[in-house]
């Protein structure tokens, strides 16, 4: 049987005395962290957990978020981590629509519990998890370990909310098989062991960090919490615990190499970084590879419902490299495939949608059937993202269907656009957009943010794009903003709000 849970026992038994997790200055062993979470699943228990129970969490990263959420599991429920970033809204929106009947807050949520109990009837507990609280360690103390309740398989293990960026926010129902394979599928691609030190640094809610940790618990490697992202904090615990692997959005990147450039620290351990969850720009990378030459390159594509989906190894991170530009080969247990709008798979180097196949595709959407099917059409995981394959299996990801840009009857792909712009030096940030036009249907517009004290106007910064792109593909219109572009809990460009914005900003100068 496939359990989340098995690697927990596992590692208790062949590992009991070597370090789990590190908060700080907490650290609990393999023993240790096994006998908590079978504590805090009897807790949970106690409190009327029934099997396949909603039990949520929102809290910033912790040794003890881990803890919750496998003790969830354990106890025979499902878990329901909540996006930190959502509004009181979201979050009272995801409690509800899957019934979530007790939820763990750290204190960055603690003045949210009230309203929360008030808005969202289903929650009969709310337990303290933050540091300011007795009582999570106080119910760890106090109740005795239960064995685990013995779901696995087709059973949901966690519910994943989207971040609602076509409309509705979706929970994404991942079985035991799937997180199970999605471990498996880490440990198969990354250097991952028992001697592996992960920094969890991503935002542990999210597939990305989520689909890493899977992995070093199969490993019975060591986890690092940090709350959240901060370059400072990232290298203070690379040097002082050893850290050997870690997870770093595209933006975190860019921020790290940033702070490092007047900030050097002692990473010799680092063997390697995973990157995903938004494109890279080749600036940027290129920039990653001359600065750190010593450290292994790993791209991750994929999605909330199938996750990890593609690898590109570190040795086809090479700059100027003509897989570069890839999101690698299927994984082992994925299958990928290119497809027109009938689902029929086009020839190679066709842009199409990409499609996922594997045991780690979800089980479907909670409550949403219609979509679940729609989504799921043939067996196969309609991603909704437009790439196309090379000979040799690797995959390209252009854009996102809905992000495709269609001007003058030319097909333009945002994200190609984008890595024209990034490769100017003044640029911190930009996005490209479609906006309406009368003539061409939609036209290509960048909205940028540029590094402080740089300064760029938009006739050079189309002359640049000239330079490397086709015409049509540069930006007709160039916005700066000095505010930072809305992102994700992982640091994607939120372009649904740009485009909200644009529309809204339009509509009043329509108005006068």
């Amino acid at each position: 049987m496939m359990q989340i849970t098995q690697p927990i026992r596992r590692a208790a038994q062949i590992h009991a005395g070597r370090t789990a997790t590190i908060q700080g200055t907490r650290r609990h062993t393999w023993s240790e962290f096994a006998h908590r979470v079978g504590s805090l699943a009897g807790a949970m228990r106690e409190r009327g957990l029934a099997a396949g129970g909603r039990i949520g969490v929102l809290a910033m990263n912790s040794d003890r978020y881990l803890e919750a959420f496998y003790a969830a599991v354990w106890a025979g429920g499902i878990v329901v981590p909540i996006n930190v970033r959502f509004s009181p809204a979201e979050i009272v929106f995801c409690l509800n629509d899957c019934d979530t009947g007790i939820l763990f807050v750290d204190d960055s949520f603690q003045a949210l519990t009230p309203d929360l109990r008030t808005q969202a009837p289903c929650l009969r507990h709310v337990i303290s998890m933050g540091e300011s609280s007795d009582e999570y360690e106080q119910l760890v103390a106090s109740t005795a370990a239960v064995t685990d309740a013995g779901r696995g398989n087709d059973d949901v293990a966690g519910i994943f909310y989207t971040g609602g960026t076509t409309g509705r926010s979706k929970g994404v129902m991942l079985t035991h098989t799937n997180m199970f394979t999605i471990g498996l599928n880490c440990t198969s691609v990354l250097p991952m062991d028992e001697s592996t030190v992960y920094l969890h640094a991503a935002p542990m809610f999210h597939l990305a960090d989520i689909a890493m940790f899977l992995g070093v618990m199969h490993a019975a490697g060591t986890h690092v919490f940090i709350p959240r992202f901060d370059p400072q904090a990232v290298l203070r615990n690379v040097e002082e615990h050893r850290v050997t692997f870690t997870l770093l959005v595209p933006t975190m990147l860019h921020v790290l190499l940033e702070h490092m450039a007047s900030h050097p620290a002692d990473i010799s351990s680092l063997k390697g970084f995973l990157y995903g969850a938004s494109p890279m720009p080749e600036a940027l990378m290129a920039r990653a590879i001359a600065m750190l030459p010593d450290i292994g390159f790993y791209q991750g594509y994929g999605m909330t419902e199938a996750v990890p989906a593609t690898i590109l190894e570190p040795r086809f991170h090479k700059a100027g490299g003509a897989k570069l530009r890839s999101a690698g080969r299927a994984t082992y247990f994925a299958e990928v495939k290119i497809v027109d709008p009938t689902d029929r798979e086009v020839p190679r180097g066709t842009v199409g949608e990409i499609l996922i196949g594997g045991p780690m595709v979800m089980k479907g959407y909670w409550n949403l059937p219609k979509l679940t099917e729609d989504a799921l059409r043939g067996g196969w995981m309609h991603t909704g993202d437009a790439g196309y394959m090379d000979d040799e299996g690797f995959v390209y990801v252009v854009d996102r269907l809905k992000d495709m840009i269609i001007s003058g009857g030319e097909n333009v792909y945002s994200a190609e656009t984008e890595n024209a712009i990034y490769q100017h030096p003044a640029v911190a940030m930009c996005a490209v957009i479609g906006i309406p036009h009368p003539e061409w249907g939609e036209q290509v517009h960048a909205v940028v943010m540029l590094k402080d004290g740089c300064q760029v106007t938009a006739e050079e910064l189309q002359a640049h794009c000239r330079e490397l792109i086709a015409g049509y593909k540069c930006p007709r219109s160039v916005e700066f903003t000095r505010e930072p572009l809305p992102v994700s809990g992982v640091g994607k460009i939120l372009k649904r709000e740009l485009r909200n914005r644009y529309a809204a900003s339009s509509m009043s100068a329509l108005r006068g």
